[in-house]
């Protein structure tokens, strides 16, 4: 009798492939969420920015999507220690939305549809580092991914990049959001290791 059961082969080393500490290649796109699906009809859909002066600015799906949008192609790396190589997105860059931020606004918190949130500094957001994603793989991003729109933070781990988006909130000072206050880290960088607050 053979150890390894018919048609296991464990993890396949990919030869030059570099991948933050404790991470695996997967080429599925696993799906963890923390409660129920939202399922957002595109009719009622916006997205609100709130800042520190001026009224919100808000799009509506038309609206959003008439914006200069972006093909991004990237890695992630999700603190359950899956990382999937190359994904395809179509999305509007935080550059253009967060445009009119004035320079005492330290952090943005992603506000989402069931109530999810999640922190993160505004210069995590600028400079082509982050999206709002609509579309992945050439298809409109669907509900279980988070659509029909979500942050798209690649170069932190995964539950930085909120599903659901309904709303950014520009703060002069940090507020931990779901998974922060519960004890995964505050910034959290994959390839330091940075999963939970005391790493």
């Amino acid at each position: 009798m053979g150890i390894v059961s018919p048609g296991f082969f464990g993890r396949r080393r990919q030869g030059a492939v570099e991948l933050p500490p404790g991470q695996y290649l997967t080429r599925d796109f696993p799906v963890l969420s923390a409660g129920a699906t939202p399922r957002v009809p595109l009719d009622s859909w916006a997205l609100r920015l709130t800042t520190l002066s001026g009224p919100d600015l808000v799009w509506d799906w038309a609206a959003f999507t008439a914006l200069p949008a972006q093909d991004i192609t990237v890695d992630l790396h999700c603190v359950t220690k899956w990382s999937k190589l190359g994904t395809q997105w179509r999305g509007v860059s935080l550059d253009n939305l967060l445009s009119t931020v004035t320079a005492d606004a330290g952090f943005v918190v992603a506000e989402c549809h069931g109530g999810y949130t999640t922190n993160l500094p505004v210069a995590d957001l600028l400079g082509g580092k982050a999206w709002v994603a609509y579309q992945y793989d050439g298809q409109p991003l669907a509900p279980e991914h988070g659509g029909p729109a979500r942050l798209l933070v690649p170069h932190l781990y995964f539950w930085k990049s909120a599903k659901w988006l309904r709303a950014l909130r520009v703060l002069d000072h940090d507020e931990p959001g779901f998974w922060e206050s519960l004890g995964y880290h505050n910034y959290g960088d994959p390839w330091r290791e940075q999963r939970y607050w005391g790493d």
